[in-house]
């Protein structure tokens, strides 16, 4: 029986199989791309799952790893990323902002999972090294939503340049609308939250070559990209106090 289970659960998402708590800060971190001592009581995640492209061919080319904290008003997100060539080579923040070295946010902030393409049941917040956010409205074209959030990069000055990447972001109901008047939730204790990180590679090509993830997702024919379109294929944590 025991083995039907866990033959069972293997069937299932990475929302199932990857859950993480996160932990609370008193202090609010600065957005500035410079690790605040509060950011010593998170403990680092890594990024090593191919969801499209090719696997980069060394950690210097591209190599990630990740900690989050929270408070009542954001969930905070720091990465340090490993890239040796930063490409950003589409002037419109909302056109093929995929295709340039973005950082990608998945966020559901009831963690209910579905389909999010479209609608704001979720969100998938492609953050340019701009630092502004991109994602699909209802309407099936790319909007800006870099009012949602916080981000701020900086390069290491001593090799192999690692980028700090800190991003702080407010969550939104389920029935969140454009143009809407901001309001954000606000964040409690035990709250569940879907959550899943990845970042877009591009050392020259005209579209990313690396597109690697936090989350291991089953394929669906073949097909492991599947982040931007069902919630369901993330992870869940749950914030601790």
């Amino acid at each position: 029986m025991k083995y039907s289970l866990f033959a069972l659960g293997l069937l299932f998402s990475s929302q199932t199989l990857f859950a993480m708590d996160v932990e609370y800060t008193a202090t609010p971190i600065k957005i500035d791309g410079v690790a605040d001592a509060a950011w010593q009581q998170a403990k680092w995640q890594t990024m090593p799952y191919l969801m499209d492209g090719v696997l980069p061919d060394s950690a210097s080319d591209f190599s990630g790893k990740y900690k989050l904290l929270w408070d009542e008003h954001y969930l905070y997100l720091q990465a340090e990323i490993t890239d040796d060539v930063l490409l950003d080579t589409h002037a419109d923040p909302t056109v093929n902002y995929w295709d340039d070295d973005t950082l990608e946010i998945f966020i559901d902030s009831d963690a209910s999972g579905g389909d999010h393409q479209f609608n704001h049941s979720a969100f998938a917040y492609h953050i340019g090294l701009d630092n502004q956010a991109a994602d699909y409205g209802p309407d099936k074209q790319a909007h800006l939503y870099t009012s949602h959030l916080k981000s701020r990069w900086q390069r290491s000055s001593e090799a192999p340049y690692n980028m700090i990447w800190e991003v702080a972001i407010k969550l939104y109901p389920n029935d969140f609308k454009e143009d809407q008047q901001d309001n954000p939730l606000l964040l409690t204790p035990n709250k569940v939250i879907g959550f899943m990180l990845a970042y877009c590679d591009n050392d020259g090509s005209p579209v990313r070559e690396h597109f690697m993830g936090s989350h291991e997702i089953t394929p669906v024919n073949g097909d492991k990209n599947r982040g931007f379109i069902d919630a369901s294929v993330f992870g869940r944590m749950t914030l601790k106090r």
